[in-house]
């Protein structure tokens, strides 16, 4: 009977879905601690201060806005520049928080409106593929997120704190790293050819021909619009 009631706590669903979470986002945090580096180099170079760069990252919580951000900041900071673009680059989340509302449906709403305001590219579609397969767990999800959450201001900080240090990040690869994860994400999404092939491609095509005739980051909302519908269209013929 105590081996049996000490079975039951090592395989406690907590303590499973806490640690198959981490196991799940420990590759990820690996690239975004790189990658996290680069941007707070960058920013130090642009003359934010460490503390600046730590709340920056801490508010936003957003890789791809936050460097769209730094290739636009100037002294004193346009403010209202700024704003556009993140939310043109963020308009995705939209489209990303819609197709996570299902995996989310059973959490209390205040879980849920916590769980979308830490969502980033890496966990979304960490979450998304987990939800495909099993119902998502708060745990899951909250350890994902956690983790993300704490490398990416520490990285971006101590990238901050690094500064000239890092001059030439290139020379280490952390320029390559951002386009590393998402490659190894867009792999891990992969359904087969009868599902994806056609939605990604349409994404492509969109994103592509919207980055050639329209500037800005238009072309982000206009490929994940463009592999929605396809998909959406496809669903609707099964």
């Amino acid at each position: 009977m105590e081996k049996q009631m000490e079975k039951g706590q090592m395989e406690s669903p907590w303590r499973g879905e806490a640690g198959e979470g981490l196991v799940a986002i420990l590759p990820v945090v690996v690239s975004v601690a790189a990658y996290g580096l680069l941007f707070g180099t960058l920013a130090a170079q642009q003359g934010l201060s460490p503390l600046e760069t730590f709340l920056m990252s801490a508010m936003v919580f957003a890789g791809g806005s936050q460097f769209v951000a730094l290739d636009l900041w100037t002294t004193p900071a346009a403010i209202w520049t700024l704003t556009m673009a993140a939310l043109m680059v963020n308009l995705r989340h939209v489209l990303m928080g819609a197709s996570l509302a299902p995996a989310l449906a059973n959490w209390p709403r205040r879980r849920a409106y916590g769980a979308l305001f830490f969502m980033a590219d890496e966990n979304w579609a960490l979450a998304v593929r987990r939800a495909a397969e099993r119902p998502l767990s708060f745990t899951y999800y909250a350890v994902m997120a956690a983790a993300l959450y704490v490398t990416w201001t520490a990285s971006t900080t101590t990238g901050a704190v690094l500064g000239s240090g890092l001059a030439s990040p290139e020379r280490w690869g952390l320029d390559f790293a951002f386009a590393a994860i998402f490659l190894v994400l867009l792999m891990g999404l992969w359904r087969g050819p009868s599902k994806s092939l056609w939605p990604w491609l349409a994404a492509a095509v969109a994103a592509v021909a919207t980055h050639q005739v329209v500037a800005g980051a238009w072309y982000v909302l206009a490929g994940a619009a463009a592999g929605t519908l396809v998909g959406a269209a496809m669903g609707g013929e099964e």
